[in-house]
């Protein structure tokens, strides 16, 4: 599992022109999910995420989480962070999960994650659709997280 994180002031999915997630402060999160991934992998990425300390504290250093800093999260699926492009200018994507596997453990995620900060803190974009996804990234801070089998 793969998550790319970007630290924003604001951030929105749309899709068919209509938002269907928005938020102010916090993560854009993009997850992506290989053939592997379990409940193991979810869990150590929930994890790092939500106790990932790159948020100001008062003296301007990186050293709180967005538990500390009230700030929500917006995930999006992201297939292509599994993206292979060792050979020619096409890349491969047999290493996503198709989504019957990824779905589940994206609904799973985003399960998890309003179970640890509410409802209110999780906003999501739609699995599988074409989305447009705007962020106003704030550093810029972005981060992998990435959690895999052997």
């Amino acid at each position: 599992m793969k998550l790319w994180v970007q630290r924003v002031t604001e951030a929105s999915v749309t899709v068919d022109t209509q938002v269907c997630g928005q938020i102010g402060n916090g993560f854009l999160v993009l997850i992506g999910v290989t053939h592997a991934d379990t409940e193991i992998e979810l869990e150590r990425c929930l994890s790092k995420l939500i106790d990932l300390r790159v948020f100001e504290d008062a003296a301007g250093q990186m050293n709180l989480s967005i538990r500390n800093t009230g700030g929500a999260i917006l995930v999006v699926s992201q297939f292509t962070l599994y993206a292979d492009t060792r050979k020619g200018n096409r890349p491969g994507f047999s290493y996503a999960a198709p989504p019957t596997l990824a779905e589940p453990l994206y609904n799973r995620f985003v399960e998890r994650l309003r179970q640890e900060l509410g409802t209110d803190r999780v906003a999501t974009g739609i699995f599988g659709a074409h989305m447009q996804v705007r962020l106003l990234n704030d550093g810029p801070v972005s981060i992998e997280i990435r959690f895999e089998k052997p």
